[in-house]
């Protein structure tokens, strides 16, 4: 996906590191992503979260908390209420840029935080709330701090462990961390919330999400992740939420769609990747891409791929209406189609003076033990009768015209 590195100012008077990721394609929703505790928005459950709604069109901010990652300001003082705040700063942004109505996906702590910044930024901005293995009250996540805090309260600061790594935290920290009534603030939400947690989640307890599901109000869904651990470090955990998250905020994002179906032909858009491109028809809506050989994203096949796969469609319906017909034993078929752009050169001279001359090469299986020789011929024959075949090989011409 494309990835836009950005900034975001906080009433703090430091910036936030963010990464939005944005579909190849249209935008039709945002979404604000909050990384667990003393993580970061590079953690693999933000990238994949992220990643897995921009491809299902939503463009997906992830960020990094304060003190943490590449953002600025003092993590040892800024506690959860701050986590509040960069949430709002952020979410705002969102809001300003593609309008109100965002998802809020939090995991760990960073769910807990959504979950109590849904008020403070307002209902109506808000579409719709997702957490990953939050804790029902905040104070929990001091568990998780390796260190003397009696020490940092009598003192006003020490030196802790969490996660493996060393902080510096100051009383202010704790003091703001245990003032939250979780379960209070989640009784107050006004928009639909989708609570996942795994049973065997050896750092929040499952009967944290009982607690938040009890409190909430519908609608409400529960998702278990049997056998995921809490920071989703396996890719396989970290993929399948994503896709549930992805799918589930369809039902509540404000999904924009101020780009019509065409009532005939078909309609591209340039989208957001370097070469992605949206493609609409009637009543269809797909990207088209390069690879990243070529420096696009891969989102999508290619222009010449879609050329190939017209003739190749257009094949095998033929084919298949025409052993139908005839009520031949026809078990369908496999078509190979390739493209050739320097067919004069392979041939060894220019078939027309100063004209390209390109090719494509079908390559046809038939399927079907049945069928005898005979039909087998007729239902190769009849490949060269499609009506897509009968286009590229005529008199093509194509009409350009500038739109108003």
């Amino acid at each position: 996906m494309p990835t836009e590195r950005l900034t975001i100012p906080t009433s703090f008077g430091h910036d936030l590191s963010g990464a939005l990721e944005l579909p190849t394609g249209l935008v039709r929703g945002a979404a604000l992503f909050a990384h667990c505790f003393t993580c970061t928005k590079q953690s693999k459950a933000a990238v994949a979260m992220a990643r897995q709604l921009a491809k299902n069109g939503i463009a997906t901010l992830r960020f990094d908390f304060t003190g943490l990652g590449g953002s600025g300001g003092d993590f040892g003082r800024a506690g959860f209420a701050s986590d509040i705040e960069d949430l709002v700063s952020a979410a705002r942004y969102l809001s300003d840029r593609f309008g109100d109505g965002i998802l809020l996906v939090g995991h760990s702590l960073g769910g807990a935080a959504v979950l109590a910044a849904a008020d403070d930024l307002g209902f109506d901005k808000v579409a719709a709330i997702a957490t990953i293995g939050a804790p029902s009250d905040v104070p929990h996540v001091l568990s998780n701090i390796r260190g003397d805090l009696d020490a940092v309260e009598r003192d006003g600061e020490g030196e802790v462990s969490i996660g493996g790594r060393s902080f510096h935290l100051s009383k202010e920290f704790l003091d703001k961390t245990r003032q939250i009534d979780l379960i209070d603030e989640v009784a107050q939400l006004r928009v639909p919330v989708l609570i996942a947690h795994s049973p065997t989640d050896q750092i929040v307890g499952v009967e944290h999400a009982s607690a938040l599901f009890g409190a909430a109000k519908h609608p409400k869904n529960f998702i278990s992740l049997a056998g995921a651990d809490h920071l989703l470090t396996e890719e396989a955990d970290a993929d399948f939420i994503a896709g549930v998250v992805a799918s589930w905020a369809k039902r509540y994002l404000p999904m924009k769609s101020d780009w019509p179906m065409p009532a005939e032909g078909v309609v591209v858009q340039t989208g957001h990747g370097k070469f992605g491109t949206e493609v609409h028809t009637a009543t269809h809506r797909f990207v088209a891409d390069e690879p990243l050989s070529y420096g696009g994203d891969d989102t999508g096949p290619t222009p010449y791929d879609l050329l190939n796969a017209a003739l190749g469609t257009c094949t095998a319906m033929t084919m298949k209406m025409y052993a139908d017909r005839k009520e031949w034993p026809f078990e369908g078929t496999r078509i190979h189609v390739t493209h050739e752009r320097n067919h004069a050169e392979d041939l060894g001279h220019v078939v027309e003076e100063g004209m390209e001359t390109q090719a494509l090469h079908r390559r046809i299986e038939i399927l079907g033990d049945d069928l005898s020789d005979e039909q087998r011929a007729k239902i190769i024959a009849i490949a060269d009768k499609c009506p897509v075949h009968k286009t590229l090989e005529g008199h093509l011409h194509i009409h350009t015209e500038a739109a108003e």
